[in-house]
């Protein structure tokens, strides 16, 4: 099993520096200045990322989402555990496995910050705890053979398939992707990123008609960076508002504009 296994961890780590190269993306959305992103962003934040790797656009496709990579910032609670001060993200990277980052790490993309609601001081530590032990824990590479598939030509998968199509890889929870790492952290404190619903009676006498809504925690391995977005239990900051946004204060080119044409009419 052994000889087996060696060969593809080789190619599997083959594969994967092959996919985490940059691409060129052209995009639409600006970034946000690092400085910026330092003074509004708090332990515990999510901070989700628009790749231009290979494997980016195989997950974008996949989720139909901007976003394909997420990141937990930790903050100074790194340093404090005894790791590098100059790091303050923890992600899963596709060759380096779960390890620690800085903030230069997402310069010149674009980015967006997601904030969990109501945590207090402990449990923002629990969190960033959980998932600063797991560094140096390996990526999964069989999610990252299963991944590279759709980088070649394949009949389009329907929507209702696709995010089980996320849920390819090993389930070791030792071998994380960077939505599966960060969705564990959130379920080691019992904070809800998207659970499901489920209605039963609420067996009261008094009430015979009345129903309990109770959450069921999501596995895992179904979660994607875009739910961190779309969910309802977190806040969505935007640091160029949060830093005190006002819009009499902008400075606009005012003669490119009275020589820019309106959208589809030749010069």
């Amino acid at each position: 099993m052994l000889l087996i296994n060696k060969p593809l961890a080789w190619l599997g780590q083959r594969l994967a520096r092959f996919l985490s190269k940059r691409t060129h993306v052209h995009g639409v959305a600006p970034e946000t200045p690092l400085a910026l992103l330092r003074a509004t962003l708090r332990p515990g934040d999510v901070l989700l990322v628009e790749g231009h790797s290979r494997i980016s656009s195989a997950i974008k496709y996949l989720t139909q989402s901007t976003w394909s990579h997420a990141a937990l910032y930790v903050g100074d609670h790194l340093a404090q555990a005894g790791g590098d001060p100059r790091h303050c993200f923890i992600e899963a990277d596709t060759v380096d496995g779960v390890r620690s980052v800085g903030l230069e790490e997402f310069a010149g993309l674009h980015t967006r910050i997601c904030r969990p609601v109501g945590l207090d001081g402990a449990a923002a530590r629990k969190l960033t705890g959980y998932a600063i032990q797991r560094l140096g824990a390996r990526y999964d590479l069989r999610n990252v053979f299963d991944l590279a598939r759709f980088l070649f030509p394949t009949p389009p998968l329907p929507a209702s398939l696709r995010r089980r199509a996320l849920a390819f890889g090993s389930g070791d929870p030792t071998r994380a992707i960077c939505s599966t790492l960060i969705a564990q952290a959130f379920q080691s404190i019992r904070y809800p990123v998207l659970p499901t619903l489920h209605r039963q009676d609420a067996s009261t006498p008094s009430c015979p008609g009345c129903v309990d809504e109770l959450l069921r925690v999501r596995h895992y391995s179904l979660f994607a960076p875009r739910d961190f977005d779309v969910s309802p239990y977190f806040e969505i900051v935007k640091p160029s508002l949060a830093s005190g946004f006002d819009y009499q204060k902008l400075r606009w080119d005012e003669i490119a504009a009275t020589h820019r044409h309106p959208e589809g009419e030749k010069p």
